[in-house]
């Protein structure tokens, strides 16, 4: 039984009717340019193939039913119901909350909603890494939108589950997960006003997501960094010697400078002044950009001149860049090589690694991964691995285990927020 069909089923046990709708949105792979969105830099996001399933029917009242087929499974309290009119959050961790802070967000906006019942089902695991929450709330936000006719774009839909999310439940999240589940594929979004999308024409390879089962808090790892970058700021900007059209691109917090008209050899003998931190901390901002550019240009068919990718990933890349022109499929080598170094920068200039990270990783690469690189906050969580087909990412998988991994994922690259047929 397909999971839309189990979905529909479970719905008219619960309600006595079939759905009048089903829709869909993917998990998403934070894949390049990652610790980058709250510094107003672009960010890569590929959906995936594991996908939160929403069915809906109008209701006879202002009241809505909310049904957690998941939960149910789990032998846990899996039903909400509360006034669609006015929505208050519960007390603790409620699966619920995500959907009262969704229809708070489209009340605020202005939106009338009327009472309705809702069945969700979702294949895309809780803190593994692939943004489960954001999947959640765009694809009932989705289903609400064609039940009562919103007309929200997909950008609004981003936004009305971003703000539910950040702003109303205080999640400490970037637009990264919302945007990327809503528009699915690989996209390149821009995470300053007014955060536009650009798909990208890249469909190879087959990813796999190995969870460490380390858990870490992104809302401790990113006001640290955050700080570091601060400091270092502060004291450039100290340097009496600094020259007036660099200090007109910096500023004090680490959101304020002109990222990407920055140069690392402008900089350079400036940041050599600052203690080792905050150093490291620019000097990641600058050179995961830099790459992150030259990843766009390869996923749109473009591989530069060899001196080129060196002079931008480094000469200590020259090697890694050689084999991966030599490959069968140089395109995807090239990502992998570039996944890669920015794996290299999160572990060596933004100190997220840990041993144990380290060897599944390694583990990975061996078992013939193109690239393996940290996803999300780091100090933890998962990391993802680039393949060129299902057969080496089930090695990849296997050996990820072996070297620790607690659990993980095959996926391939899907669409975005759509209804599905039933």
């Amino acid at each position: 039984m397909s999971i839309v069909n189990k979905l529909s089923k479970e719905f008219e046990k619960e309600y006595n009717v079939k759905p009048d709708l089903i829709s869909s949105s993917p998990g998403r792979l934070d894949f390049l340019n990652t610790h980058q969105d709250y510094k107003g830099l672009p960010v890569v996001s590929i959906g995936v193939n594991l996908r939160s399933y929403t069915a809906v029917s109008k209701g006879k009242n202002e009241k809505c039913f909310i049904l957690s087929v998941n939960l149910k499974e789990e032998h846990v309290e899996y039903q909400d119901v509360f006034d669609v009119t006015k929505p208050v959050l519960r007390k603790g961790k409620w699966f619920g909350n995500y959907l009262r802070a969704a229809i708070k967000a489209l009340l605020e906006l202005g939106y009338r909603i009327k009472g309705f019942n809702a069945a969700i089902l979702s294949e895309v695991p809780i803190g593994g890494g692939l943004g489960s929450s954001a999947a959640f709330t765009v694809s009932f936000i989705g289903a609400i939108n064609e039940l009562f006719n919103l007309g929200l774009s997909k950008k609004e839909i981003a936004e009305i589950a971003y703000h539910a999310e950040h702003d109303i439940m205080g999640v400490p999240c970037g637009r990264l997960d919302q945007y990327g589940s809503v528009f699915g594929g690989v996209i390149k979004i821009e995470t300053t006003p007014p955060y536009n999308v650009e798909a990208l024409p890249f469909r190879q390879g087959v990813f796999v997501v190995l969870d460490s089962g380390i858990k870490h808090s992104t809302a401790e790892i990113h006001p640290k960094r955050q700080a570091d970058i601060d400091y270092g700021l502060k004291l450039l900007l100290e340097m009496p010697d600094l020259p007036g059209f660099i200090r007109q691109k910096l500023g004090e917090k680490y959101y304020e400078p002109k990222w990407e008209e920055l140069s690392e050899e402008e900089l350079m003998p400036y940041l050599k002044r600052l203690p080792e931190k905050p150093k490291n901390r620019i000097l990641f901002t600058i050179r995961e950009h830099k790459s992150t550019e030259l990843a766009l240009k390869i996923m749109k068919g473009k591989i530069p001149d060899i001196n080129v990718m060196v002079s931008v990933l480094g000469k200590e890349w020259e090697k890694e860049i050689t084999s991966s022109l030599e490959h069968s499929n140089p395109l995807l080598a090239l990502i992998g090589t570039i996944m890669n170094q920015q794996h290299e920068l999160l572990r060596d200039l933004y100190d997220l690694s840990l041993p144990e990270l380290e060897h599944i990783r390694n583990s990975a690469l061996k078992a013939g991964a193109l690239g393996v690189k940290i996803s999300g906050a780091g100090l933890g969580g998962s990391l993802i691995a680039l393949t060129e087909n299902k057969g080496i990412a089930e090695r990849v998988l296997k050996a990820g285990i072996k070297a620790g991994a607690k659990r993980g994922w095959i996926v391939n690259i899907d669409v975005g927020l759509k209804r599905e047929s039933f």
